[in-house]
């Protein structure tokens, strides 16, 4: 698979545009995420077969409380050792409107986080046929509709920093943020969006990095992994992505090992540290999301 290959929103048409506008509404966030883009550039008709299928994972009253969990579960942790810091626009060097901005980005990825969260778990469980639904909850939270005003309208369609030209003054920062996550080169989206505005990402990488390298943030991470394969585990059905359903849908075997080992990378890889720091950065500017359950 060639990761390096997009489709982008402005260039999708027809059903890809139609699922794409799906995605940011089901998600509550204005971004169609890199893991879409990629697989849709690739294997289009394995997103719309997997998007039917995992769709109403994110639809229900128990999504909304898994989404609230996994958010607490890492602040929390967190937070039992140290106070995060809390950036005014002065602190940062930004006009009221570049703080807005910054604000409601950052607030797109704290949305965005438990999403992808859940999503990679639930696909990397059903694509390599590992067990899905298999604990049913019985309590209507199950299938009862998403509360409608959670998550919904917090943040701003993300910008990103040029992939190939990030600032100068951020090289120290930037080897280090790919230090702590293990990446050899590149940037995740968090971070390149960051990245416009330098004064910010170098302050808070700086005072948050030693939070994210103490073991708390460890436990933080491995309780909200839990709240996540729980989910997962609980759901009253089961996604059908299984080979037989992908080779049926025209997919052959080659495509459908690249899909395994896509989703199993990102379910296991840098992104374990990665999504959940989303909300460490969130907190710093008091736009993380929703802790406390219904």
């Amino acid at each position: 698979m060639d990761t390096s290959k997009q489709l982008y929103e402005h260039e999708a048409t027809g059903w890809k545009r139609g699922l794409y506008d799906d995605v940011k509404h089901t998600f509550r966030a204005p971004i169609v995420n890199w893991i879409f883009r990629t697989t849709m550039a690739n294997h289009p008709e394995f997103v719309r077969h997997m998007w039917g299928q995992v769709k109403p994972a994110f639809q229900t009253r128990a999504f909304g409380r898994v989404s609230i969990e996994y958010r607490d579960a890492v602040l929390g942790a967190v937070e039992s050792e140290r106070d995060l810091p809390a950036y005014g626009r002065e602190e940062i060097d930004v006009s009221p409107a570049e703080y807005a901005e910054l604000r409601r980005q950052l607030a797109t990825f704290d949305v965005v986080a438990p999403r992808l969260a859940v999503l990679f778990e639930l696909v990397d469980r059903s694509l390599s046929e590992q067990p899905v639904g298999t604990a049913t909850m019985d309590a209507s939270s199950a299938t009862e509709p998403l509360p409608p005003a959670l998550d919904r309208d917090r943040g701003a369609p993300p910008t990103l920093a040029a992939f190939d030209d990030p600032p100068t003054d951020l090289a120290g920062t930037i080897e280090s943020i790919r230090a702590f996550h293990g990446i050899d080169e590149g940037l995740p989206s968090v971070h390149r969006c960051l990245a416009q505005w330098p004064e910010y990402l170098s302050r808070a990488w700086t005072d948050i990095e030693p939070a994210l390298r103490d073991e708390t943030f460890d436990d933080g991470r491995a309780a909200a992994r839990r709240v996540v394969e729980e989910y997962v585990g609980s759901l009253p059905y089961v996604p059908q992505l299984g080979a037989d359903v992908l080779a049926s849908r025209g997919l052959d075997e080659d495509a459908i090992e690249e899909l395994r080992a896509l989703f199993r990378e990102f379910n296991r890889g840098a992104i374990e540290t990665v999504v959940p720091s989303i909300h460490v950065f969130a907190d710093t500017l008091r736009v993380a999301g929703r802790r406390d359950g219904w």
